[in-house]
Formats: structure tokens, sequence, C-alpha cells
């Protein structure tokens, strides 16, 4: 058990029932009791209880006439509450906005969690895009421009330990998954100000990155900017693209340079 789950404070039931909620996915949009129980741990007591429950207050409903339960848009709210109540992403949007109607390509504010970033604000690119991300999607830190950008505000031990806890994968065949030189490309971060990332999570893709930090310099957050090679080269993204995204950051830093991050963020990274 965990401190906190040591806490008499700790209620195991709405664990329990938060961890129904979030075994859905794109991967398991629709799941049975037993593919319930599979996916979280629980045993098929605890699971019957916690979806009787959950339907009954309508963050759950019956997938048709089947025995498989999916998430209403009921379950919307929790998810939702964050984004009209978080001081960050009020203050960023402006800023992102006005980078999307500059370039005309996709922007995105993304927030740290564990060994990934979530997408909590994002203005699409009314040109074609092969790719699409929703607000709520969750993309590793270690292979992506967001990521990379983040880490690079973070001391170098704590960057190391964040790349050490990942998972790794190669997405592509151009993922950078070395340890080594994955600490370098933060180290060229660091003195570039932004991150480049070239088809590491998704073929056709090109990203560039800024972290956003407070009057301490701690990183809060990251923007990105993503465009396919359809449209654009790396060396124009460099050229072109890079400087906005990098004035863009500066300008919600100073902004948001009385935050500070979360502690909620702060207990997560260790």
């Amino acid at each position: 058990m965990t401190e906190a789950e040591d806490s008499p404070l700790y209620v195991t039931a709405l664990a329990k029932g938060l961890s129904v909620l979030t075994a859905f996915g794109p991967s398991r949009p629709a799941m049975n009791l037993l593919e319930l129980a599979e996916a979280t741990g629980l045993n098929k007591s605890t699971i019957q209880r916690s979806v009787f429950t959950l339907e009954a207050l309508g963050y759950l409903a019956r997938d048709g006439g089947s025995k498989r339960y999916r998430l209403t848009v009921q379950s919307l709210e929790i998810g939702t509450g964050y984004l009209q109540t978080a001081e960050l992403i009020e203050r960023a949007n402006p800023f992102i906005q006005q980078l999307n109607r500059q370039t005309g390509e996709s922007c995105n504010l993304l927030e740290p969690w564990g060994t990934e970033m979530i997408y909590v604000a994002r203005f699409t690119s009314h040109k074609e895009m092969p790719i699409h991300v929703p607000v709520g999607q969750r993309l590793p830190m270690y292979c992506t421009a967001a990521g990379r950008a983040y880490l690079s505000g973070l001391p170098v031990e704590v960057a190391a330990s964040y790349i050490e806890r990942s998972n790794r994968v190669a997405f592509t065949a151009h993922t950078v998954t070395d340890p080594a030189e994955i600490l370098e490309l933060l180290r060229r971060a660091r003195t570039d100000g932004f991150s480049l990332i070239t088809e590491e999570i998704y073929v056709g893709d090109i990203a560039v990155g800024a972290n956003i930090v407070n009057a301490d310099g701690q990183p809060l957050a990251a923007i990105n900017l993503s465009v396919p090679f359809s449209r654009w080269r790396p060396e124009q993204v460099l050229s072109e693209l890079a400087p906005q995204v990098v004035n863009t950051a500066r300008a919600i830093s100073s902004a948001a340079k009385g935050l500070k991050p979360s502690s909620a963020i702060k207990n997560h990274q260790t």
C-alpha cells in the first residue's frame, strides 16, 4: 500500500469507482464486467457494485442491449471541470489562439502528468490534418516536442529520472529511445529554447515545442505547434515557426509568472 492508501482518510470505494471510469479508452471503448475486472484488477463483486453505482449516477450506460458498458456524455463533467477552472489554461488560451491565427497551423497547450503530457487546450488548423488529437489525449514526454521542451526546463537529474521511468517504445523508425541521446536532445533544447521533433511519434508529422515557466523558472507546461510534411519541411519549421512558438511561450510565461506547479504534479514526479 502507498502512504496515501494507508491513511484513514483514504476512501477505497471512491478510488475503485474512479479506476472503473478511467479504464475506458480508445482501445477499450466498451467492456463487460469481466473485461472491466481484468482492466482494473478489481474482483467481480467490486466491479458489479461500482458499475451499478456509476450507471445509476449516469456516468455509464449499457451499450445497446448488450452486457457491455460505455461512458456517457455526462462523464465529460469530470474533465471539463478542470478545463473550465484551470488558471494556466485561461491565461494561455489568448496567446495560443493568436499563434494559431498567425500560422494557420494546429497549436496546443500540454500539461505534465507522470511521464506523459496531456493536451489541455487545442486550436486546430483549418487545413487538412492527417492526425486527430483531442483534448485529454496523453503522449509520452521522451519523444514529443512538448514533452522534451518541458523536460528541458527541469534539472538534468530530474529530467533523467523521467526518462528512466518512461516506457521508451519506438513509435516509428525515427523515435529516439536511448536515454543518453534524449538527454543530449534536451541539452540542445535548453540552448535553442525549443524542441523539434520529426516523425518520432507520428509518421509525416513535424512538431516544435517550447516550455512555459513561472517567475522562479519552474516549468509549468509546454506549447507545441504541429504540421505535416505535405506542407512543411523541418528547415522551414526551424526558420519560420520555431521563433513564433518561442515568443508565444515567453508571453504565456509572463502572464503565468505568479503560478506554481500544482502539488499534484510535484507529488507525481516522485
